[in-house]
């Protein structure tokens, strides 16, 4: 199979998981202290993959100057748009309970909540397809990482966005579109960053991982924190080890 079609189907299996969350939330009233829980474990998960799986490879890359200069600028890129997405109404896009805003509420909300979750996946996704650029096979806990995380995520948002009354066309559209939008991604990815030097390739993960810390603490912390409060700091250390675990198996 050609790496850059593999780049593709590992990004596009880890964005299914975003469909699979949907289809649990929108279907399935699972209470929120079980939504909390779970978005608590993946965000654990992704903070050990963003520490041993990008941060330490674009060191072990480029060293700390790309690393530090990447993950600035991503945590600026996202937190910019992010900001420009929240005037609009997706500020509590992966909130499971009635926070969401209904298009009745705030007209264009349901636009900038589609955005906002593109630009949740997409840092992710790019990461997969560079990963196969280090010459050896795909970074397998990193798509492990992003899949257990993308579950929560698209369980809490799709539980939102039926309790601000969206359509269930909308919402399984939507999450399918991104889970086919996280493939391309992670093709492009691989094909845009091919050749490209150390450094540079360093600077980009490093960027990704950035906008990939920054998401965790604004929007995936946040639902955690609200229902499972008391067991939110176990729970997050739980999904660490489990994908610290995984990387060094």
């Amino acid at each position: 199979m050609p790496e850059w079609l593999e780049a593709g189907l590992w990004g596009l299996l880890a964005g299914s998981a975003l469909l699979i969350g949907a289809v649990a939330g929108y279907f399935a009233w699972v209470p929120r202290r079980i939504i909390a829980s779970v978005m608590a474990f993946g965000a654990g998960v992704l903070l050990s993959a963003v520490s041993f799986e990008l941060i330490a490879e674009a060191h072990a890359q480029g060293g700390l100057v790309p690393v530090a200069i990447g993950a600035g600028v991503g945590a600026l890129a996202y937190t910019g748009a992010n900001v420009l997405l929240a005037r609009r109404g997706a500020r509590q896009r992966k909130r499971s309970g009635d926070e969401q805003p209904s298009e009745q509420e705030q007209p264009g909300s349901g636009t900038a909540i589609a955005v906002g979750a593109l630009l949740d996946g997409v840092p992710e996704s790019v990461v997969i397809g560079a990963s196969l650029l280090t010459g050896g096979p795909v970074s397998l806990v990193t798509v492990i990482a992003v899949f257990l995380s993308n579950v929560p995520e698209g369980l809490s948002s799709a539980a939102g966005m039926r309790q601000a009354g969206r359509s269930r066309r909308y919402v399984f559209l939507l999450w399918a579109a991104i889970a086919l939008v996280s493939g391309v991604a992670s093709l492009t990815g691989y094909a845009l960053l091919g050749g490209a030097p150390p450094e540079l390739l360093a600077g980009i993960t490093a960027l990704a991982a950035g906008a990939i810390l920054a998401m965790i603490t604004d929007t995936m912390v946040p639902e955690a924190f609200e229902d499972a409060h008391l067991l939110v700091g176990l729970i997050t250390v739980l999904g660490f080890l489990v994908a610290f675990a995984l990387s060094h198996a």
